[in-house]
């Protein structure tokens, strides 16, 4: 990846002027390294779905858990076609991915 050198204003040396194509090729290496971040970290993307699973075999509710690509997660009891069409009977904020998906094993009855 070639290394990023930020225009400078040369009356006020802490502004940087960029054009599309310098915020664009910056935009991708914040989004690389952020990435490379929550790889190191074990961390989730944002809104990816990190568990999905049915509340009882004969219920119609799902217990989805997403993570916020900040190490927390939100867990929500839904009902309907998720992601299209649902509607959220109980959403849940978590600090951490690792105690939402504890609390949705524990709805579902997955626990170890």
């Amino acid at each position: 990846m070639e290394k990023f050198d930020f225009p400078t204003c040369p009356m006020r040396p802490y502004i940087r002027f960029m054009n599309d194509e310098e915020s664009l090729l910056r935009l991708k290496h914040l989004h690389a390294e952020s990435e490379d971040i929550r790889q190191r970290l074990r961390i989730s993307s944002p809104n990816s779905i990190v568990f999905r699973a049915p509340i009882s075999p004969a219920d119609d509710g799902e217990v989805v858990v997403e993570a916020d690509g900040l190490g927390g997660a939100t867990l929500n009891v839904i009902e309907g076609n998720y992601p299209i069409d649902f509607l959220s009977l109980r959403e849940t904020r978590f600090a951490t991915e690792r105690a939402a998906i504890e609390a949705a094993e524990r709805l579902t009855n997955r626990a170890t």
